[in-house]
């Protein structure tokens, strides 16, 4: 499970430090190290709140579960990151807020994105009188075989 974490570098630091100032968010230590733990290499991630608090308490960082929590709703709310909830329970952050879909494995409860061009949704029905469809999130269960 989350395992895959950049490393807190000056490099990725500085890469965090963009990533939160692009949608105008305080620079906290404690927000800057998880913010270059998700996104000082580049790459995107899928990440549990559990899983990023480990991965920063194994470099060392000073932070609760409690702050790993809000700190990524602090992330969405920003629109940096989208919560992805699977079976209404469990929580996934994404750093990657293009639409697309995922895949979710069922043997190893890991999230991952799925091929956008290859899913079609002609229709979706109208929202009820007084909303608007915020977003779809796609997600489709699979299982190695």
């Amino acid at each position: 499970m989350d395992t895959n974490f950049a490393d807190i570098t000056d490099a990725a630091m500085q890469t965090g430090a963009s990533w939160l100032s692009g949608a105008q968010v305080r620079p906290t230590r404690q927000r800057l190290s998880l913010a270059s733990l998700l996104v000082g290499d580049g790459c995107d991630r899928h990440v549990t709140a559990e899983g990023l608090f480990m991965a920063a308490k194994e470099r060392g960082e000073s932070v609760s579960l409690a702050t790993v929590y809000n700190t990524l709703r602090a992330f969405c709310d920003a629109g940096l990151m989208n919560e992805i909830t699977v079976d209404g329970q469990k929580s996934y952050f994404d750093t990657c807020t293009d639409d697309h879909p995922h895949f979710f494995w069922e043997d190893t409860q890991e999230l991952s994105d799925a091929p956008a061009s290859e899913l079609e949704i002609s229709r979706l029905p109208a929202a009820p009188a007084g909303a608007e469809i915020a977003r779809v999130d796609v997600i489709i269960r699979v299982r190695r075989s």
